[in-house]
Parts: structure tokens; sequence; C-alpha cells
């Protein structure tokens, strides 16, 4: 079983920002996470909070049919 390291991670995440935001917004977003006290658990609690189970495990698997995981490899 293969097990992502923290730099693939950081890396997945970064390429992740930068499709979605831009180079200079994803700079931004983190600068703003390292800038500002930010409590990821307590702003998903807060994100999810309205949301039933049914309907996040339904948008978690089409989100998962539509971005397969390939073991750390971008979904080229």
């Amino acid at each position: 079983m293969y097990s992502t390291t923290e730099a693939e991670i950081r890396q997945l995440g970064m390429d992740c920002l930068v499709k979605t935001l831009g180079i200079i917004d994803a700079e931004r977003f983190i600068s703003n996470l390292l800038r500002e006290r930010f409590d990821y658990t307590e702003w998903r609690k807060k994100y999810f909070a309205d949301v039933d189970l049914e309907t996040f495990l339904n948008e978690a698997a089409d989100f998962d049919k539509k971005n397969p995981f390939r073991g750390g490899k971008k979904n080229d």
C-alpha cells in the first residue's frame, strides 16, 4: 500500500491551488493562512454544519469518479 509523503501532499496541494486560483492568488491564499490564526477544524465544522451525511458521501463519490487517485501522480 502506497503512503503519500508530507512533501508529496504539499506539492499536490500547491498544484491544486495553482490550477484553481493561479499562481498569484495561490500565493495570496498561503500568505493569508500564515498571517491569520486559522483553525481548520473549526472552519470545517462550520462549513459542513448544514450538510447531511448522504449529500456529503454522494458528492465525495462523484468527485472521486471524476478525479481518481493515482498514487500521488497528477491526473493528466
